[in-house]
């Protein structure tokens, strides 16, 4: 089956390089906010182009190259395998890390695609936010961290909608060892005050940092 042990070693080399170029810790993007992505190497982000996510994708097609020269057989079987890996390994070591070595901030796990939001005006000039985020301890440690709101994508002629959040902090969280709780956080937000117009929406999946000391994760 192998034919060329070399370039097998040679292709596992690229393959493990080009991972940890997009390794996806200890924040959710390793190198800015993608905007598009090919197979799971962000190309280009908010501030143009990526050009880790760029070598990184560079690097894995060379070791696609490397893995198919040194096959006999099976060459589509293991490049197939090759892309679930390397869109399936980098979360499965982040998950394995949090669960044994990791302390403090680095041990949270953020639920993001769980976590939700509503925004609605209470009168005129007064925006009530609601909330919802799941969180997870994976440490035996007591964890506290403050949380503080980003815009994923904010354009030119974009209103900031989740920052405004940051105007009521800071919020606190304390996660005792192995919980996992969901943080709800209600607020009044004076959007006269922000020299703001009345707002509304709802979404998931929001984005967020955890903050500790000079420690920080964006997730």
């Amino acid at each position: 089956m192998i034919k060329n042990k070399k370039y097998l070693i040679l292709a596992i080399i690229f393959f493990f390089i080009s991972m940890a170029l997009n390794f996806p810790f200890p924040h959710e993007y390793p190198a800015g906010q993608e905007l598009s992505v090919a197979l799971g190497f962000p190309i280009t982000t908010m501030d143009g182009l990526n050009y880790i996510g760029i070598t990184g994708l560079i690097l894995f097609i060379i070791g696609l190259f490397f893995l198919v020269k040194s096959l006999e057989i099976y060459h589509k079987r293991m490049v197939l395998i090759a892309l679930a890996l390397v869109a399936i390994l980098p979360l499965e070591m982040v998950n394995a890390y949090q669960k044994t070595f990791a302390t403090g901030i680095y041990a949270i796990e953020y639920e993001r695609g769980e976590s939700n939001y509503t925004f609605e005006m209470k009168e005129d000039t007064t925006l009530y936010a609601v909330c919802h985020l799941p969180f997870e301890n994976h440490s035996n440690e007591t964890v506290q961290f403050n949380i503080e709101f980003y815009e994923k994508y904010l354009f030119e002629d974009d209103d900031p909608m989740l920052s405004l959040l940051n105007e009521a902090g800071p919020y606190k969280v304390t996660l005792q060892g192995k919980e996992r709780k969901v943080v709800t956080i209600e607020r009044e937000i004076n959007l006269a005050k922000l020299r703001r117009g009345g707002l509304s929406g709802q979404g998931w999946g929001i984005n967020l940092m955890i903050v500790d000391g000079e420690k920080v994760r964006k997730l």
